[in-house]
């Protein structure tokens, strides 16, 4: 039986973050192709943990600097060994190719960190700044190539044999700006089942609007605090009666505080079920002015049938399985702005015209079945792994550069390792 190894930079939260559903996603294509599949983290499971009980065979707590891990990789014997983001990769990387030089290292970019904290250190965004920005922008590409969490991400992108990445926008970033072979990536977006025909409020039964996302993640704060301070007050005087449900696991107190019944802005914290919660509204608000990746409330929208007003960066590598071009635009499954006044026309005249809300709706299925359909991404997904396992040693001597770095990152982790192993040893 084939042998993987998932070594979680957290334990999924499916409920919480799209990248927990994502994780399950990846282990049930390899579960479906009778994998034996082992997850392990470093972390302590959270209160909302939960999705691995009937995927994985074994789960296992891991320790960091720690010569633990030799010993129980070398006894999980892996075939496929994945790393969830860089950071993780660095950590663990050298131990595996030492205990386990024939297994296959993967990395799940999840998203480009990178490119996260370009943008989020150049917001508030507006049309002009970076986040708008295409994979062939100069001063996009000039403020990647002056980052060192860009420096240290490609690192591990080069050490790996085969990334998984989730935007054909960061794709684009890897090939075109950093020069990273195509033989080293693989494209793995959200792996979604469309279903149209599941029964679901219509146009009249539904009302007012929803926002969702996990308050961990700094762009769905801001995007948060955005729409509270120049959006819903514009979108609330043409709908005087209209509230917004704000929805999101780890609701900070400062948010919170911005629950107001008076202005319909209304705060609800956690949604057990986003797709029921976002079933009840008419529309997604998503007006993220940063971030990476691609977006989970967008997703979660589509699948529940409501249409998302959301940003260029929201949208990004969403509407279209091919390059962003116009028309793209105008089958986005709502609408896209990128100014306040925008984004509340455009949530206002969806609201109230159920023509438009209908082909927004129908549009978002198209879309899943289009881009993100589960059955053909995870084929490919195996077929990359599988070809990837063949030519292993081939690929790894064409790939000279990720051979260079491995050798001087490997030696310079494992010193700095074991000197925090023997210290703690001392204390």
């Amino acid at each position: 039986m084939k042998r993987l190894l998932y070594i979680g930079h957290v334990w999924p939260e499916p409920r919480s973050s799209a990248a927990g559903g994502r994780v399950l996603s990846i282990l049930a294509a390899f579960e479906r192709d009778d994998w034996h599949i082992t997850f392990a983290s470093a972390a302590e499971p959270g209160p909302r943990s939960e999705g691995l009980d009937g995927l994985v065979d074994e789960t296992a707590s891991i320790v960091l600097n720690d010569a633990s891990f030799d010993g129980f990789v070398r006894s999980a014997a892996p075939d496929v060994v994945i790393f969830d983001r860089f950071m993780i990769e660095e950590q663990f990387g050298w131990r595996v190719e030492a205990e386990c030089p024939d297994a296959l290292r993967v990395l799940d970019s999840v998203d480009l960190h990178c490119l996260r904290r370009v943008r989020g250190a150049s917001k508030p965004a507006g049309r002009d700044q970076a986040s708008n920005a295409g994979p062939h922008d100069q001063q996009l590409r000039d403020a990647l190539l002056r980052s060192d969490d860009a420096k240290r991400e490609i690192a591990s992108v080069l050490r790996s044999d085969l990334t998984l990445v989730i935007s054909r926008f960061e794709l684009g970033l890897l090939t075109q700006c950093f020069s990273v072979p195509q033989r080293l990536l693989h494209y793995v977006p959200f792996m979604l089942e469309a279903d149209p025909s599941r029964a679901m409020p219509s146009f009249e039964a539904r009302s007012n609007f929803a926002t969702i996302g996990n308050f961990m993640h700094a762009p769905n704060a801001d995007s948060v605090r955005w729409l509270h301070d120049e959006i819903w007050p514009l979108l609330r005087k043409r709908l005087p009666q209209a509230e917004l449900l704000v929805y999101g696991a780890y609701t900070p107190t400062a948010i919170e505080r911005l629950d107001n019944a008076a202005t319909g802005f209304r705060v609800k914290g956690w949604a057990p079920d986003a797709l029921a919660a976002l079933s009840q509204a008419r529309v997604c608000l998503a007006p993220l002015r940063f971030g990476a990746g691609l977006k989970g409330k967008i997703a979660d929208a589509m699948s529940a049938g409501t249409p998302t007003v959301t940003t260029p960066v929201g949208a990004e590598a969403m509407h279209s399985c091919e390059t962003h071009t116009a028309r793209a635009f105008e089958n986005w499954p709502g609408a896209i702005a990128d100014d306040p006044r925008a984004i509340a026309d455009a949530a206002a005249a969806l609201h109230d015209d159920c023509d438009r809300w209908q082909r927004a709706q129908r549009l978002g299925f198209d879309l899943i079945a289009e881009c993100f359909d589960e059955k053909a991404h995870s084929r490919d997904l195996l077929a990359a792994i599988d070809d990837a396992r063949t030519h292993c040693q081939a690929r790894r001597d064409e790939n000279f550069t990720g051979a260079m770095l491995r050798h001087h990152h490997h030696r310079a982790t494992e010193f700095m390792a074991r000197w925090i192993e023997a210290k703690n040893r001392s204390s």
